[in-house]
């Protein structure tokens, strides 16, 4: 079986969680994606050979990328996520940007990550925002929407009270529940990892 996916004109991490949601979907055969800028050429043959699987690059016209994954045989050691790993994953969020450089950056960076939890699996156990972070959960952010469809799919999302009355943002929350710091260090001690965004 071919498949194609055209992830022209998408920016990272979208390239990437195309390429890996149509090798969840094919049993064997290949998978051709077709990528426009050397990043997205890169990351994507990175998925490919963490998957264990060969793959080869073809150039075409105007930059464009034809990565070829050959699914059915895995050559040697295949570096996976085990799904118990992140069974009790907490996410724990600081701040409303990613990273500490420019803000605009950080903002892109942040909805990009949401993104990407949102469309990988397994999903964490919960998500802990405090500081800036409630703004996430709050009316006006840009991935309401990612969280609300997280929440649905059981993920637990929870914004500091503190916070929120802080901020004065109480009643703009949109997604999820308050909670309080005892709580919030409960989540992260008790849980099989925890993965710390600010």
């Amino acid at each position: 079986m071919r498949i194609e996916v055209d992830a022209r004109g998408q920016v990272c991490p979208k390239p990437v969680i195309m390429t890996k949601k149509e090798l969840d979907n094919l049993s064997e055969g290949i998978l051709t994606t077709i990528v426009d800028n050397e990043v997205a050429k890169e990351n994507v043959s990175k998925l490919a050979g963490s998957l264990g699987y060969e793959f080869s690059v073809d150039k075409g016209k105007d930059n464009e990328y034809y990565i070829h994954i050959k699914k059915g045989e895995v050559n040697g050691e295949v570096s996976v996520c085990i799904p118990d790993t992140f069974k009790d994953l907490t996410i724990a969020i600081g701040s409303n940007k990613m990273g500490s450089g420019e803000e605009k950056l950080g903002n892109i960076l942040m909805k990009s990550f949401i993104y990407t939890v949102r469309e990988t699996t397994p999903y964490p156990s919960s998500i802990v925002l405090f500081n800036s972070g409630v703004y996430l959960t709050c009316e006006g952010s840009e991935v309401l929407e990612d969280l609300k469809a997280l929440a649905d799919e059981g993920v637990e999302i929870l914004s500091c009270g503190t916070c929120l009355d802080y901020y004065n943002i109480k009643d703009k929350l949109q997604v999820g529940g308050i909670t309080n710091m005892y709580s919030i260090y409960e989540k992260m001690r008790n849980a099989n990892n925890t993965v710390n965004i600010g």
